[in-house]
């Protein structure tokens, strides 16, 4: 007997296991919400989120910019280890294929994940659990070895490429559906989208928005799941990224025309980002809008009968992004954190982090227990019951193969016995920055150079203390230097004892 079928056993003995639904948006910032002190935003379904469950102050995303961070959520590793550490692109020289009068590119997508290494939807697919992916994949290009077919997802719908997913109105998506019989990922053609160009003058005659696609294959998924098999969802919806574009109706009407400053854009046609006169409104209109799909997700698990034993989770892959003609700067005047996406700065890395389990989860608390999406991995295994990690799910034929991530079970259930991380890391080759997290010691390595804050009295990162504590300096230079496995692909500058 299998480890999945030994624990479906033990779960009808104690009853059902949970359901995950784990919905990962695209670069909101840390004070983008309500409930983390944004005045501009209304987010009344996330705030109930929080409201009812458990929202934490000190989480941390796993990289500051998009496919790395999604990385170390699916792969259990810090961007050290993990092989994706960047947004390494495969669309460049991969040809053309004409979607109407539009070009666009023949092959599309990332660095593929390490086939040798497991990632979640595996583990949860071996354990009897049916898996879902609504949204962003990130994790490999068209006919990689390592996309949602190959890796554990029993349907997904969305982009298999990020930079696609720059056009919130574009020519094609992609799906798949193991129940359907299909081989492997494909495309679907927009047929609304393509009688219109995809920049300039006309785009916005375009029907079919995406955001509203992936959420309703999403809600469609929802809709087919029942109490009798335990469901893992991977909700990765793409607002409030760039570009600053979506229909024209009640939520940004509510902000159209009401800031009493609006940020214009005259676009980026090479990195797909249209042009728009309300920069400000369509940003908030964003958020309210990804905020109404959480609601709706809330109220299908009430409607089906599976409130009560799903855990869902809402986060963010990293920082605030300023592209497309967003302005954080703008929503988030408190300045609390310095940093954006990007940057390996608080506000690079420091994400909002919602948990609700009814009954389970205790409501209304705020916790300040410093966890990494690293840390998911072991916390879902940990909740769902499936026990052996790590060591079952080590590749043994792969002597390096690691994980880093502490179940925060514990935190998450009040219960006793918590273990704390000894750091948290970081490294981004783009801004060539890394960053290590040890207790309030915070030490940002800039192209080499160490600085060093104290996140007790220094939240903003404003003072470089390394002068006072060359103990602590060296110390964490080690462990940066221990921690980090070289990369031809993804290479930083480690700094020098």
């Amino acid at each position: 007997m299998g480890f999945g079928a030994m624990a479906a056993l033990a779960a009808g003995a104690q009853g059902q296991r949970p359901n995950i639904i784990y919905i990962m948006c695209d670069d909101m910032g840390y004070g983008d919400l309500a409930c983390y002190g944004q005045q501009y935003i209304a987010t009344p379904n996330i705030d109930c989120l929080a409201a009812e469950g458990m929202r934490f102050t000190q989480a941390y995303a796993g990289s500051p910019v998009s496919a790395p961070s999604r990385a170390t959520f699916m792969t259990g590793q810090h961007s050290g280890h993990t092989h994706v550490r960047g947004n390494k692109e495969y669309w460049g020289n991969s040809g053309t294929v004409m979607y109407g009068s539009n070009a666009d590119y023949a092959v599309v997508g990332q660095e593929p994940y390490d086939v040798n290494h497991i990632i979640i939807p595996e583990i949860f697919k071996q354990e009897g659990y049916t898996t879902g992916m609504f949204g962003k994949w990130a994790g490999g290009y068209e006919g990689s070895p390592s996309t949602p077919d190959k890796r554990g997802i029993d349907e997904f719908y969305g982009y298999i490429c990020q930079f696609q997913a720059h056009l919130y109105y574009p020519n094609f998506l992609n799906e798949y559906s193991r129940s359907r019989g299909d081989e492997g990922v494909s495309r679907v053609t927009l047929d609304q989208n393509i009688n219109y160009p995809m920049y300039g003058d006309g785009y916005r005659n375009r029907a079919q928005y995406s955001s509203d696609l992936i959420h309703q294959k999403a809600m469609a998924w929802l809709d087919k799941q029942t109490a009798d098999t335990p469901f893992l969802g991977i909700f990765t919806y793409t607002l409030p990224h760039a570009e600053l574009v979506q229909p024209e109706d009640s939520i940004l009407l509510a902000y159209k025309g009401h800031f009493c400053q609006e940020k214009t854009f005259g676009g980026n046609q090479g990195s797909r980002y249209n042009p728009t006169d309300y920069g400000h409104a369509e940003f908030a209109a964003m958020i309210t809008r990804l905020d109404a799909q959480v609601g709706q997700i809330m109220a299908k698990l009430k409607e089906r009968g599976l409130d009560e034993n799903t855990i869902v989770i809402f986060t963010s892959d990293n920082g605030p992004h300023e592209e497309g003609g967003a302005d954080p700067d703008f929503f988030n005047r408190d300045g609390l954190l310095q940093g954006k996406k990007r940057s390996t700065y608080e506000g690079g890395i420091r994400i909002p982090f919602i948990v609700r389990w009814p009954g389970k989860v205790q409501a209304g608390t705020v916790n300040d227990h410093q966890l990494a999406f690293y840390d998911l991995l072991p916390t879902f295994c940990d909740l769902a019951g499936i026990d052996g990690y790590p060591d079952r799910f080590l590749n043994k034929n792969a002597g390096t193969d690691c994980f880093d991530g502490i179940s925060f079970k514990p935190t998450l259930l009040g219960e006793e016995g918590q273990q704390e991380h000894e750091f948290l890391y970081w490294e981004f080759h783009e801004t060539n920055m890394m960053a290590l997290r040890m207790g309030n010691w915070k030490m940002v390595v800039n192209a080499g150079n160490c600085l060093l804050y104290d996140l007790s009295t220094d939240l903003h990162e404003d003072h470089n203390v390394a002068a006072q504590y060359p103990d602590i300096v060296k110390k964490m230079k080690e462990i940066i230097l221990r921690e980090h496995t070289n990369s031809s692909l993804f290479q930083v500058t480690l700094p020098s004892l």
